[in-house]
């Protein structure tokens, strides 16, 4: 029987004890899952680092852009007139070379031969012009002979002229100063008419060709200034001035061609380069414009991030006064124990002295927790309000998300129509993953609008 109620008893405990075994570990994964939610629910995102400008008025250029085609104002390619073998090349590739300077010599032996053999001729139909025109002074020769010998006269001579000219086609001549390319031709090699021998072109002046809408024609006149600049870079360091606006527009594209000129001493432009043109308009002031990169475009439509101060939050000053409740409540287990002790005091009435001194004593030591409990009381409170102190000393800024109507735009600026404010903390770089009320924080070491190396060499 006493052991029947033994195995009962282990049986039943073994029980409880898987109870609150299972119990226990359910509720540790309850609380512990219950915590992480609260965790990051309640966990706020670090503050992001993003570097701002201040939007105010400035003056702003307006102009129109295009894309152009550069051209030497004087550009040929040199042919030959005439057929022949290549005796002699008198030039080399990127040589400069002056106007009328000989380039290419072909054989030109039986045209020299010919010539001289005209010009014998052309020096005895004088001489017969001369002894005709004595004759018929004397009265001895009749007019007849001395038209004929007149005649034979100017045909010798101008035998001779035609022949000089088919000698000079087997030269060939610059027709105007500037580079030659690369030679087409070798030596020995026999040339039918027409065929190209070089390039030549003057780089001193060039000639841009490019197209604008018939809309922006009204804006563009002759003298206009023209800033072009290179492909792939923002800089704009060549100027120039329109010489020329088709007065006819395409009815198939609806642009019209322009043609400006450009000085290009230094000879960094290259006919057929591709080049961005700038017609500069007539300044306005006042115009509110941002970096490029602060605009932001989404399907919803573009937008800016503005960087404002942080609200404080409503309780944040209760916050302080937490860690003074904590002493308060170890000040009262001092206080409940002077009771306990004055009842022991009571235990001995026979001695009056004894129970006063057995008082004092549980009073002074219920004055070293109470003290004790002051001090740690104090750290806390003495730390903790330093701590947000510390913090208010740094700004907390948050952002705000405000949709804008983007304008015009120029040399990595834009101009903000609507939805922005002078005097707007903007952010300019570092909006990847920023949204609406997110705490930043503000680096403006470095100018995101800026090369890296410019912000090397400024500093």
């Amino acid at each position: 029987m006493f052991k029947r109620i033994l195995r009962v008893f282990i049986v039943i405990v073994v029980l409880a004890v898987l109870v609150i075994v299972v119990g226990g570990i359910v509720g540790f994964n309850f609380l512990r899952d219950n915590g992480i939610k609260q965790y990051f629910a309640t966990m706020k995102p670090p503050a992001a680092t993003v570097s701002t400008t201040i939007a105010k008025p400035s003056n702003w250029t307006p102009g129109v852009e295009a894309i152009g085609t550069v051209r030497a104002v004087r550009g040929v390619d040199l042919t030959v007139e005439t057929a022949g073998i290549v005796k002699e090349i008198a030039f080399h590739a990127n040589q400069k070379v002056a106007a009328n300077a000989v380039l290419l010599q072909l054989d030109d032996a039986v045209e020299r031969a010919d010539l001289d053999a005209q010009k014998a001729q052309a020096a005895l139909d004088q001489t017969t012009l001369t002894r005709a025109v004595e004759l018929t002074r004397r009265g001895v020769g009749s007019d007849s002979t001395l038209d004929t010998a007149r005649a034979a006269a100017s045909a010798s001579a101008s035998q001779v002229t035609r022949l000089q000219a088919v000698l000079d086609q087997k030269q060939l001549t610059a027709p105007f100063a500037g580079t030659v390319g690369i030679p087409r031709i070798d030596l020995g090699q026999y040339l039918a008419p027409g065929t190209a021998v070089v390039t030549l072109q003057d780089l001193d002046t060039m000639r841009v060709d490019f197209s604008v809408p018939e809309q922006q024609l009204p804006l563009l006149k002759i003298g206009q200034t023209v800033r072009l600049g290179l492909g792939g870079s923002d800089d704009m360091p060549f100027a120039g001035a329109i010489r020329g606006i088709d007065p006819k527009i395409d009815p198939s594209s609806r642009l019209v061609n322009i043609r400006a000129e450009v000085a290009n001493p230094e000879g960094k432009l290259t006919p057929g380069q591709f080049v961005q043109v700038r017609v500069e308009l007539p300044e306005e002031q006042n115009v509110l414009s941002l970096p490029q990169t602060a605009l932001t475009t989404s399907l919803y439509g573009d937008y800016i991030f503005v960087v404002q101060p942080a609200k404080p939050a409503g309780a944040a000053p209760a916050q302080p006064a937490k860690p003074d409740e904590k002493p308060a409540a170890a000040t009262d287990k001092p206080a409940d124990a002077k009771p306990a002790d004055a009842k022991a005091a009571d235990a001995k009435p026979a001695d009056a002295m004894k129970p006063a001194a057995d008082a004092m004593k549980p009073a002074a030591d219920a004055a070293k927790p109470a003290d004790k409990a002051a001090a740690d009381a104090a750290k806390p409170a003495a730390a903790d309000p330093a701590k947000p102190a510390a913090e208010g000393d740094k700004p907390a800024f948050v952002l705000s998300q405000v949709f804008v109507k983007p304008g015009r735009r120029n040399q990595g600026m834009v101009e903000i129509v609507e939805g922005l404010k002078a005097g707007d903390e903007v952010v300019t770089a570092g909006q990847n993953r920023l949204f609406n009320g997110m705490t930043v924080n503000v680096d403006n070491t470095i100018d995101p609008t800026k090369s890296a190396n410019k912000q090397a060499d400024q500093q």
